[in-house]
């Protein structure tokens, strides 16, 4: 029996750098990897993917490919290309994650990327990046994570102004796009996902200097994205956000410039 194998890697990444505010973000050395494989003749009857999980979050992780984000994310892509309603049949998919969860490292936008990469080999669609992306963010909406991930290296991204029916098909709630599975759901639950518009982001690549390495402090405690921005403030002070831009572009120098400014 002929089978197709391919293997999918994901960094971790670091975002909201300096002033970069869901703007900037960079891709690091900690990746979770999907080992994938599928009969291309497979004998009858069907029989469902086989998920198994290794590394960070391996206990807490669901295993069902209907209730996994990495497979919902896959399945949507698969869909919307009318590519369903289910997965091949035999397919076995491994996933060994080094990312840890909640501790702002990008977990959730490696799985997201890894889904789309997922959907976009099983599909064998050739999707371009910035395609990918499209889908990336019907799903993620914050775009600085899963851009590094996709990309990777030192990027700035950000959301197009969408206009008329490609903005309303962008701002359908995640709800319809990945939907949650009911215990009594089968293989035809959410056949008819949104598409998404071309063009929902945009991203740049930036230079970063390979003498600047990258420490991440993981903490022993995790924290949601969401819970984290509550705490900023809504708006920043003109004398903030020079403050923050200078520190960005020249580091400590940047005081002696502010002092001349008049920003002390």
């Amino acid at each position: 029996m002929q089978t197709r194998s391919f293997t999918i890697r994901v960094p971790a990444t670091s975002a909201n750098i300096g002033p970069g505010f869901d703007v900037v973000g960079i891709a690091l050395s900690l990746y979770v990897t999907l080992s994938v494989s599928y009969p291309l003749e497979p004998s009858a009857p069907y029989v469902p993917p086989k998920l198994t999980y290794s590394g960070e979050g391996k206990d807490h992780v669901p295993l069902d490919p209907y209730k996994n984000l990495m497979t919902r994310v896959a399945l949507y892509v698969l869909r919307c290309h009318a590519l369903g309603p289910r997965f091949p049949s035999h397919l076995f998919l491994h996933v060994d994650n080094a990312i840890p969860f909640g501790r702002g490292l990008g977990s959730s936008g490696a799985a997201v990327i890894a889904g789309v990469l997922l959907g976009n080999e099983l599909g064998q669609l050739h999707l371009p990046i910035e395609r990918l992306l499209d889908f990336a963010l019907m799903v993620e909406r914050h775009p600085d994570n899963v851009t590094a991930a996709l990309v990777g290296g030192f990027v700035g991204t950000y959301l197009k102004e969408l206009e008329g029916e490609k903005r309303e098909a962008a701002s359908v709630p995640l709800s319809e796009v990945i939907p949650e599975y009911p215990p009594d759901a089968d293989e035809r639950w959410g056949l008819d996902p949104p598409v998404p518009p071309g063009g929902i982001g945009h991203f740049v690549r930036l230079r970063w200097s390979e003498s600047i390495r990258a420490v991440a402090i993981i903490p022993e405690f995790e924290l949601s994205t969401a819970k984290s921005r509550d705490v900023l403030p809504e708006h920043y002070s003109r004398k903030d956000l020079v403050r923050l831009f200078l520190f960005f572009l020249f580091g400590g120098e940047g005081r002696g410039i502010l002092t001349l400014l008049g920003f002390t």
